[in-house]
């Protein structure tokens, strides 16, 4: 089963200095019928002005990971982390026990676009743990490229969920095929361009909820950039 949500139909927040379309509640956005899939539990597409960023908050038991598109996303915790996220980079903070942080965008003149991604851990009251990883874009060039795992197979980030994140590119007559297990989820994410996800047509911010499914198959792409998530049943 494939159900597809429009990018149209996700809550938006404008703050000013924060524009956020968000695929699940979030915050003052609550849609009994859209509070998660699986153990994934957020996905905001953020866009932070310049000068502009989130201050000092606190997180506790989430998986949280970045992916930033555009711009640069200056990071700070409580772990004594100080970093900056350019695109093309992926980081991953386990909450634990608990985590303070600021993200600030610091790149003059341009907003920094971003993904902001929580999955629900399978195990709670760890200590809290950063990584950070550059996923080269000849890696995802018509391929489904590993991003996040529990075990950090193939150089991706270490997340303690059951859960596995591939994004790709696709443009032309690229395709990928995932093979999954039917008793689990999957999401599919489209950042930007055009994609079929299973025969289905989908564009930027648009999403595919599935389940029951044993492949993924990702053609006919338009300059996309995709995530697939394959997550707990």
């Amino acid at each position: 089963m494939l159900t597809v949500r429009k990018s149209q139909d996700r809550g938006y927040a404008n703050h000013g200095w924060l524009e956020s379309y968000h695929s699940f509640s979030f915050a003052g956005y609550h849609d009994p019928a859209h509070m998660g899939w699986g153990n994934l539990r957020v996905i905001n597409e953020d866009r932070v002005a310049p000068g502009t960023g989130f201050g000092k908050h606190s997180h506790r038991d989430m998986e949280i990971i970045s992916y930033v598109l555009s711009g640069n996303l200056a990071h700070q915790d409580s772990m004594g982390n100080i970093k900056g996220i350019p695109p093309g980079d992926v980081q991953r903070m386990s909450a634990g026990t608990g985590v303070t942080h600021s993200e600030f965008n610091h790149a003059e003149g341009q907003s920094t676009h971003l993904l902001q991604i929580w999955i629900t851990p399978n195990v709670t009251g760890i200590a809290p743990s950063y990584e950070q990883r550059h996923l080269p874009a000849e890696r995802m060039r018509g391929e489904l490229c590993l991003v996040a795992s529990p075990d950090g197979a193939g150089d991706s980030v270490t997340i303690n969920a059951d859960a596995y994140l591939f994004a790709g590119l696709f443009n032309g007559t690229e395709s990928a095929t995932l093979n999954i297990d039917s008793e689990r989820k999957a999401y599919v994410h489209v950042v930007r361009g055009a994609v079929e996800v299973n025969g289905q047509h989908l564009s930027g911010g648009d999403a595919a909820l599935i389940s029951a499914e044993s492949r993924i198959e990702i053609t006919n792409g338009k300059d996309a950039e995709v995530l697939v998530f394959d997550l707990e049943g």
